[in-house]
Order: C-alpha cells, then sequence, then structure tokens
C-alpha cells in the first residue's frame, strides 16, 4: 500500500484523485492533504480519509481545524506547512496546487528523493531550469498528471530521447474555437468556464479558452521530456481522443488515446509502473467516428505564441509570463477586464522584462514580485 500526499486536495485535480483512492482503498492510504480555504470541505476529506496531517493557508484556519477536528492529527498552515506537508512520511506526493505557490514544495519532494505526481504545471514552467539540475542529483522522480504529458510519457517508454523526432500536443480549442477577435469583445466569464470537453478548475478553463494552457504545457514538455522547443508542436483536436503522439525518426507515431477523464491518469500518477481497473467507462472506438487535426490559431488567440516565444527565449521569461498571467486572470475572473485585455496585458509585461539567469528561488521571486506588480498597475490602467 502506498502512502499518498495531496497537495491542494479540495481543488479538481485533489478531488478526483481521492475519488481514485476511493476505488482502490487497498492501494493507497492517505496520510496528508492541504487545502487553501475549503475548509468545510477539508474536513469531510479529513472525515472520511483520516490523514496524519493536513495543512491550510493560515492561522487562523489552523485554529478553526484544531477546534473543529476530533482526530489526533498535526495541523500546519502558510508557506511553511506546505513544506512542512511535503516532507512528511510519504511514498508519493501529488502536487494539485494552483500557480507558481507549488513550485517550492516541488522542489521540496525532489530534494527528499522521492517519488512527484506532478499537477501543478507551473513548478516546471517557472523553475524547469532549477528543478532538472535537482534531479539530476537525487534519486527523485517526477510521473506527470497532465493528461498531454501522462500521454507523452506513457510514449516514451521504452524510447530513446535521441531517436524522438517531436512531441505532439494536442488540444481541444477551447469553447471559442474557430471565433475571431471580433467575436471575443463581450464573453462573460460563465461562458469562458464551459469547457467543451474537460472538467477542470477556473483557473486552467481560462487558461485553455485562451490558449496559454497549451502554451505552459509546451514550457512544461521542454523540461520534462528534454526536448527543443523547434522539437514540440501543437495541434487543435477538437474530440479530445487523442490526448497527445510522439513522432519517432523512422516515421512512427505513437499516439496515445483515452477518454477525457482526468482520474484515468492521475491513477496511472498512483499506481505506476502498474495499472490498475479504469476508474471510468471504456473508450468505445466504435462511437469515435472522426478524428480531426488543425493547426492552432495564434492570431486570435495570441498567448500560445507569447507563451513558446518565452519558453525560448529562456531564464527569468517564463517566470514573468505565468505571473501575468495568474494576475489576468484573476482579474478577468473578477470581472475586472475583458478576455481580450488577457493576451494584450501579458504582452506588455513581457516586453517589458529584461531577462535574468534564474540561479536561485530568490532570483525567481524577484523577478515574479515584479511581474505581478507590473501586471496590477496595468489591470487598474484598465479600469480606469
Amino acid at each position: 500500500m502506498k502512502k499518498l500526499i495531496i497537495l491542494g486536495s479540495t481543488g479538481s485535480i485533489g478531488r478526483q484523485t481521492l475519488d481514485v483512492v476511493r476505488k482502490h482503498q487497498d492501494a493507497f492510504q492517505v496520510v496528508g492533504l492541504s487545502a487553501y480555504r475549503n475548509i468545510e470541505l477539508l474536513m469531510d476529506q479529513v472525515s472520511e480519509f483520516r490523514p496524519k496531517a493536513v495543512t491550510v493557508s493560515d492561522a487562523d484556519l489552523a485554529q478553526v481545524l484544531r477546534d473543529s477536528l476530533k482526530e489526533n492529527i498535526k495541523i500546519f498552515y502558510g508557506k511553511k506547512g506546505l513544506t512542512e506537508l511535503a516532507l512528511f512520511d510519504a511514498d508519493l506526493v501529488l502536487n494539485a496546487l494552483v500557480g507558481s505557490v507549488g513550485l517550492e514544495s516541488t522542489i521540496e519532494v525532489i530534494k527528499s528523493g522521492r517519488t512527484l505526481a506532478l499537477a501543478n504545471k507551473e513548478s516546471m514552467v517557472v523553475g524547469g531550469e532549477i528543478i532538472n539540475k535537482l534531479l539530476s542529483k537525487t534519486e527523485a522522480t517526477i510521473i506527470p498528471v497532465d493528461s498531454e504529458h501522462s500521454a507523452i510519457y506513457q510514449c516514451l517508454i521504452g524510447e530513446k530521447t535521441k531517436e524522438v523526432n517531436k512531441i505532439i500536443l494536442t488540444a481541444s480549442g477551447g469553447p471559442f474555437k474557430g471565433r475571431k477577435t471580433t467575436d471575443l469583445r463581450l464573453v462573460t466569464v460563465k461562458e469562458t468556464l464551459a469547457h467543451p470537453k474537460w472538467n477542470m478548475g477556473k483557473k486552467i478553463s481560462i487558461d485553455s479558452a485562451t490558449l496559454m494552457n497549451k502554451g505552459l504545457e509546451v514550457i512544461e514538455a521542454h523540461f520534462l521530456f528534454h526536448v527543443d522547443y523547434d522539437k514540440v508542436e501543437v495541434l487543435i483536436h477538437p474530440q479530445s481522443v487523442i490526448h497527445s503522439m510522439v513522432e519517432f525518426i523512422d516515421g512512427s507515431i505513437k499516439a496515445h488515446l483515452g477518454p477525457t477523464d482526468m482520474r484515468i491518469p492521475i491513477q496511472y500518477a498512483l499506481s505506476y509502473p502498474s495499472r490498475l481497473p479504469s476508474p471510468t467507462p471504456m473508450l468505445n472506438l466504435l462511437e469515435t467516428r472522426q478524428l480531426t487535426f488543425e493547426e492552432p490559431d495564434l492570431v486570435n488567440f495570441p498567448c500560445l505564441k507569447y507563451a513558446i516565444e518565452s519558453g525560448k527565449k529562456g531564464g527569468t521569461f517564463p517566470s514573468v509570463l505565468n505571473a501575468a498571467n495568474e494576475e489576468v486572470v484573476a482579474a478577468f475572473l473578477n470581472e475586472e477586464i475583458s478576455f481580450l485585455s488577457i493576451p494584450k496585458i501579458i504582452y506588455k509585461v513581457l516586453s517589458e522584462h529584461e531577462v535574468v539567469e534564474p540561479t536561485g528561488l530568490d532570483v525567481l521571486k524577484m523577478v515574479e514580485d515584479w511581474a505581478r506588480s507590473r501586471t496590477k498597475e496595468i489591470i487598474g490602467l484598465e479600469r480606469s
């Protein structure tokens, strides 16, 4: 039985992870859970799964837990609490935190030499260079949880990196596929959150609509699989049946197909190297009538282009890209800016950035703080 810690247990990925655990209670034991502010759901999870430790965002919420929980359980809080929980005794840590806040936990798990199931793509986007250097010095392993990167990971098993011609990331196209800029001026938050295929959290749903999510995934793939950006291709695949592909130098292509359900890649990351019975109905190929592909629209959805350009420039550009994106997505969700302001503001912040070598977390934090501050200034000007 594997002992499991879930960072971000009350979010979309965290909840689906616990659904997998419910179906395979003989395979996994939950020993740690973290939540930001959804204290009610966390208490329900504690009651059901009886972990040995939990962490929340601040001291006040930690006190609420102490007053409410009858279980004998360690309670942490804040950034330090995330680190303490990440280092708690476990075989596997699943990082399902949202945003760059997950980077420090990723680094601590890697330093400890354990297995990390990574759903927090921002860790690799912001700190990919630092993470890869650490991985070369420890016995830690990263198993990707994103459906696309899980697909690539599985396609590469038994293969040689030097024989990869390119990696093909598939994208659904989001809720606005085919629309032009003139059609996007007045789209609402509700429309933007209505993803046609996947059940996801709010932030990733917005990123999917702007195609920024696919851009972040290109950067993540570069660091996870050690391939040049020129060897990563993005194709719009509206059916979302093929989750990604790998093309080899002999012309062969491996494709990973499956239902559009995140519990499948989550379960694979938890059970690796074994497979467990599916948590969902099987894919019916007879009902899969067509598989189509299109080039992404970089004119009307330029966030993908900005992300790829930032990745190629390297240094601290991906960190600035991610920080600016997190701020504009939050502003859009709060209805402070329009949908079309998202790429416009990100582009302005990137154009003002002077690259720095990401030598450590202190450098990344400095650059991220600048990017967030500058983004908020521009958002304020947009609103005035």
